[in-house]
């Protein structure tokens, strides 16, 4: 299972779910103006970087650190201003920073996810896409 697998089913689990959908890469890629539905929140590698070779003989061993983003993506135009739709996001990012920030992937190098950073995207007519960057690690090791 890949850190992006994994960490949808981590949001997934939340109960009650906050989010009429959750996806990846793929399906963030193909939003035109807004998502089918909302809130909604798309998980997908954002970065990656590994260190040097670890090892001074035989096989390569490599810690890779991986940002992964969770873009949140929510619309209300209850109100003019759009602050109706930037509380909502606030609640929306304790949500994924609750259920994330800790948590142990399996295909990690063991080590907890980390938040790093936050930014908003887009705000237009109501709705509102917030990146949230979280941090994990592995490791590399040459095969043959």
């Amino acid at each position: 299972m890949s850190l992006v697998t994994e960490m949808i089913a981590r949001l997934q689990a939340i109960d009650p779910s906050p989010f009429a959908l959750i996806e990846g890469a793929v399906e963030f890629a193909s939003i035109d103006k807004v998502p089918p539905a909302v809130p909604a929140a798309y998980v997908f590698i954002k970065n990656e970087a590994a260190e040097e070779n670890s090892r001074a003989t035989g096989k390569v061993l490599q810690r890779a650190e991986h940002d992964i983003a969770v873009v949140i993506i929510t619309s209300n135009v209850s109100d003019a201003t759009g602050a109706a739709a930037f509380d909502d996001i606030e609640a929306l990012k304790v949500k994924v920073r609750g259920a994330l920030v800790g948590f142990v992937p399996e295909s990690s190098s063991g080590d907890p996810l980390e938040y790093v950073s936050g930014q908003i995207l887009r705000f237009r007519s109501g709705t509102v896409w917030f990146e949230t960057v979280f941090a994990a690690a592995s490791y590399i090791e040459e095969q043959s």
